[in-house]
């Protein structure tokens, strides 16, 4: 926008400027002919007063001497004819002077003076050359101090003009800051005011578009909240019900089940309520989750006859997710082999690093592979799920500002793969 407005101040400008220079150098350039036709008249006077007074016989020599002294060419055309003087050819003008008097002719290569004298013989006319060179001698240099001031003036409009676009920009460049500020995320960032109108309006709109969304935002983690803790009693309940079991390993087992729902359902809780962005950098050990959700999921892909292949790196490959999102999202790949492929199909989970430094989590499947090419789609499901699992995990990766892979494994089925950008140093 700034180049737009200079761009439209110097296109004023040099109009502007061609419309005053252009006819002030035709002026000056006329002011420069008639000083220095005026300084030719005040040169040939002392000749013109001498004419009269000189006889016949010596206005040769006067012309002469005065050619010689001057450096003009001077002509006198007698009464009757004869040429004193530099020759020139007998042209209507000279009846002009005789008729009119004095005045400056056109002539190839400049302009004649033509002024009537008296001689003793009658009315003679003395003639003056002036080269266009001596007319129009200042001209250059009138017309390269006009250029020059056109260009300083120039010069002084772009700076005001590039003053006045950062005065007029800097409200512009807040309203796009606090935009940015609300596309990352940060809820708080506010246009403060600039003193021009329009502008105002606009911030105060997004002022009021970034409350409403806070606002909904904090009311739909209030509500998430409030339906997880009523999740609580239907809790409490099953585990009274898995209490009033004997004491067996599946009952054990059912009443661990029952510890980790009641976990994750207050881990809602806390989620739901806590504030919209976090100060801290999110760190984890990708290598760490894997193995504690695999160690998790290993016993139901025993039960269904699952072989299960995990392939961790011995060093931590620490990503930028926190740590319970990144178990979420997990959770929520291998759930999916659970849900959508027969007992006893083997799956596969595998951590690597990239060469920029990146982590990266696949799960493979021998199962028939992925549905179709819309499954990232939010609660898009063939399965009769809720569609919603690997649209976890793709968000996950991308809050984090990774991303995910889907394809074929080796063995024909699914292949999924979280990339999540390295944690910052010493997170």
């Amino acid at each position: 926008m700034r180049r737009r407005i200079l761009l439209t101040l110097l296109a004023s400008t040099s109009i502007v400027l061609i419309a005053f220079l252009v006819p002030l150098m035709i002026i000056v350039e006329n002011l420069a002919v008639d000083r220095a036709q005026r300084q030719v008249v005040l040169e040939i006077q002392p000749l013109v007063s001498r004419v009269p007074v000189v006889a016949d016989d010596d206005l040769t020599r006067l012309v002469d001497r005065f050619t010689a002294e001057s450096g003009r060419s001077v002509t006198l055309v007698l009464a009757d004819g004869r040429v004193v003087g530099a020759p020139r050819p007998l042209d209507p003008a000279v009846q002009l002077a005789r008729a009119k008097g004095a005045f400056f002719a056109e002539a190839p290569g400049g302009r004649d003076l033509l002024i009537p004298v008296y001689t003793a013989d009658g009315e003679a006319v003395l003639r003056v050359f002036v080269p266009v060179e001596e007319l129009t001698a200042a001209v250059p240099r009138a017309r390269l101090t006009l250029v020059l001031l056109g260009l300083a003036l120039l010069a002084i409009s772009v700076g005001l003009g590039l003053l006045l676009a950062r005065a007029f920009l800097r409200p512009i460049a807040g309203l796009s800051a606090t935009a940015e500020r609300l596309a990352a995320g940060e809820l708080a960032a506010r246009v403060p005011p600039s003193g021009i109108r329009e502008i105002d309006t606009a911030g105060g709109a997004l002022n009021r578009l970034a409350g409403r969304v806070r606002e909904l935002l904090s009311l739909e983690r209030e509500e998430v909240a409030d339906l997880a803790h009523r999740l609580r009693t239907p809790v409490a309940a099953l585990r009274l019900d898995a209490e009033t079991l004997p004491a067996a390993e599946s009952s054990d087992r059912l009443r661990a089940d029952v510890d980790r729902l009641e976990g994750m359902v207050d881990e809602v809780i806390r989620e739901a309520r806590r504030p919209l962005r976090a100060d801290l950098p999110a760190s984890a050990d990708l290598c760490a989750v894997v193995r504690d959700r695999t160690s998790f999921w290993a016993v139901l892909a025993e039960d269904q006859g699952r072989p299960m292949a995990v392939t961790v790196p011995a060093a931590p490959v620490h990503v930028s997710v926190e740590e319970r999102d990144l178990a979420d999202a997990l959770d929520a790949l291998i759930g999916n082999v659970f849900s959508h492929t027969p007992e006893g199909c083997a799956f596969h989970v595998m951590v690597g690093r990239t060469a920029g430094g990146a982590g990266w989590v696949e799960v493979t499947d021998a199962g028939a592979g992925l549905p179709g090419p819309d499954v990232l789609a939010r609660g898009s499901s063939e399965a009769g799920s809720t569609g919603l699992g690997l649209d976890i995990a793709r968000r996950t990766a991308e809050r984090a500002g990774g991303s995910i892979e889907l394809g074929s494994a080796p063995s024909g089925g699914a292949l999924v793969r979280l990339l999540l950008p390295a944690a910052p140093a010493g997170g």
